[in-house]
Formats: structure tokens, C-alpha cells, sequence
């Protein structure tokens, strides 16, 4: 169960931000230069969600004609907004110098490697769908179930307006377990590795981290390996109840 004294730690996360700095992709017709946009990243939240003054910014100097829906790279890489921001982070940027310079687009959608993400409610249908999913590995989905719709709604706009202390007061609900039971039924959680970039999803109670020819990364940091995996999944999931555990290669000497 989650003590009074643990809350500095929900805090930390739920406030962990990533400097970025987003310019216009070179493949835009513009009317004039684009000057980049500097943002700090909530590592929570989703691009598409907390992006809306990138989109504001680089509007200016387009034509409407020009423009479509917007979406992210990275080095090459499309940047998939229902991953949390961190885990994008984690993934393609966390051994490189900051801000995290992120391309911006506005035509040429990677059909193949995207979803398309046109308004909020497509975030919150998601983010929801992850917690109901959550809910059913920890509790047999008996929490969520028992929430009332203002109940949902309270934790979606939680997020959606950074919100600590109102997200909290709902998802506590979804972190309690009866005592004699120590923990979950099951830990929610996804593993991403770069090579595929996808994620790994299993039924899983505690399990072996990967040699240290890779780093481990939940929300920027390398836990204990001794770590009990309850303490991490009540302490460092994300808003949507999982943990998101990225694969990375070991930084060379």
C-alpha cells in the first residue's frame, strides 16, 4: 500500500520533465523561416496532448494549404504518440545531449509507423483503454468497474491538465490491495527495445533484467535490480497503470 512518506516519489514522477526543442522539418514549405519552439516535456504525458503551442507556433509561417496532420520525428524516426513521452525518450534519446531536438511535420504522414491522433478524445480513449486493461491484471477489473463515469473523467482530465493532486485522488483507488494479499494479481507492464520498436507484454509476476550489456530505464533511471517489482508498479507507472520499462544498449566507455 502506498504510505504517506512514498508521495514525494509519486510526486517526482508525475513532475519529471524533458527539455525539447522542436523544429520545423526542412521538407515544409514555409512563407518565412520557422524559429525553433522550446518546451519542457512533461516525461507522463503524450506529444500530441501538450503540443498544441508547438502546433500554434509553426502555423504562423505556413500556408493552410500546406498543411495536414502533425506528427513527430526523431532522428529519422517517427515518434509514436501513444508511447509515453519518456518512453519515446528513453528509447531514441537518453544517451544524448539536451534539449532533445524533435522534428516537426505537417505533410507526408507515416501511414505504416503512426497512428493517426486528429483530437484529444482519441488520447483519452486510449489512455483509458490501458487503464481498464491495468485494472484487469491487478484486480480482475473489479476497481475500475466499480468507478462511476465522473470517476474516469476525474482521472483523464487529471492528465490532461497536469493536475497532481486531482489525478491522485481517483488512481489511489486503482493502487490499493487487500493486505493479505501483498500485492497485484498481476504486474502491468511493457517493455520496449529499440530494435523492433515495439513493446513486450506478458502475464508476469517478478522477472530477470537483461545482462548489463543493456540499461534498464523507468522513467529516466536505472532501478535496484533488487527492486521488489510491486514497489516499483505501485510507485513508477505511468498515469495509464503501467510500467513502462525501456531496453537500452549500455553506453560505451
Amino acid at each position: 500500500m502506498i504510505m504517506a512518506d512514498d508521495k514525494d516519489v509519486l510526486r517526482d514522477v508525475w513532475f519529471g520533465r524533458i527539455p525539447a526543442c522542436f523544429t520545423l522539418s526542412p521538407e515544409e514549405t514555409t512563407e518565412r523561416e520557422a524559429e525553433p519552439y522550446y518546451l519542457l516535456l512533461p516525461r507522463v504525458s503524450y506529444l500530441t496532448l501538450v503540443t498544441d503551442k508547438v502546433k500554434k507556433h509553426f502555423l504562423r509561417v505556413m500556408k493552410a494549404e500546406d498543411v495536414e496532420e502533425m506528427w513527430f520525428e526523431y532522428e529519422g524516426t517517427p515518434l509514436k504518440w501513444h508511447y509515453p513521452i519518456g518512453v519515446l525518450f528513453d528509447l531514441h534519446a537518453s544517451n544524448t545531449a539536451l534539449p532533445w531536438n524533435v522534428s516537426v511535420h505537417f505533410k507526408n504522414f507515416p501511414e505504416h509507423d503512426l497512428l493517426h491522433c486528429l483530437s484529444n478524445s482519441v488520447i483519452e480513449a486510449h489512455f483509458m483503454s490501458c487503464i481498464k486493461e491495468a485494472d484487469a491484471l491487478k484486480h480482475k477489473s473489479q476497481v475500475i468497474n466499480d468507478m462511476q463515469k465522473k470517476d474516469h473523467k476525474q482521472l483523464w482530465m487529471g492528465l490532461q491538465n497536469d493536475k497532481f493532486d486531482q489525478f491522485w485522488a481517483m488512481n489511489r483507488k486503482l493502487m490499493e490491495y487487500p493486505t493479505d494479499e501483498g500485492g497485484f494479481r498481476y504486474i502491468p507492464f511493457r517493455i520496449y527495445q529499440i530494435r523492433d520498436n515495439s513493446f513486450i507484454q506478458n502475464l508476469s509476476r517478478p522477472f530477470r533484467f537483461p545482462p548489463k550489456r543493456f540499461q534498464v530505464m523507468i522513467h529516466g533511471i536505472e532501478p535496484l535490480l533488487e527492486t521488489p517489482i510491486q514497489w516499483l508498479s505501485e510507485h513508477l507507472s505511468h498515469p495509464d497503470n503501467f510500467l513502462h520499462i525501456s531496453i537500452i544498449p549500455a553506453p560505451s566507455d
